[in-house]
């Protein structure tokens, strides 16, 4: 037969359980986590894109000069490159992005910052005057 004891350990130790389970919970990831996935697989994209269209203008100059592996082997790396450069400047703007919305964010702050000082200053001032006044009648 369960004593109070028991029943009192047993809720502690469901306590206990739910929190542990509540601490494993994985946190939902967030909008700046899917924005920076999209922009991986851009890159990706834009990579391979320029690869196929290397790889089909070569291989059908190849076909219609009769020069099989010449023209599509220079063409793939002209895709390359040319998938390369697009990569580097999707890159290149999503940092620039980053950086704006940075400052942005650091001009936030320092205004938040500063009105916050200049509202704590106003009342230190005032009680100053407040004080001056005091020692000026006593």
């Amino acid at each position: 037969m369960p004593t109070p004891d028991d029943s009192r350990r047993l809720q502690e130790f469901e306590e206990r359980l739910a929190r542990a389970k509540r601490a494993q919970v994985p946190k939902p990831r967030g909008a700046a986590e899917h924005a920076l996935v999209q922009h991986g697989w851009r890159m990706v994209t834009e990579l391979v894109a320029g690869l196929l269209i290397g790889l089909s203008i070569g291989w059908g100059l190849d076909a219609l000069f009769g020069t099989r592996p010449l023209l599509l082997v220079l063409f793939v790396l002209l895709g390359l490159a040319a998938g390369v450069r697009v990569m580097l400047r999707t890159a290149a703007e999503v940092q620039t992005k980053a950086q704006a919305a940075e400052a942005v964010g650091a001009q936030d702050k320092a205004g938040a910052a500063s009105a916050r000082g200049r509202a704590q200053g106003g009342t230190e001032r005032q009680g100053k005057n407040e004080g001056q006044g005091e020692e000026n009648r006593g």
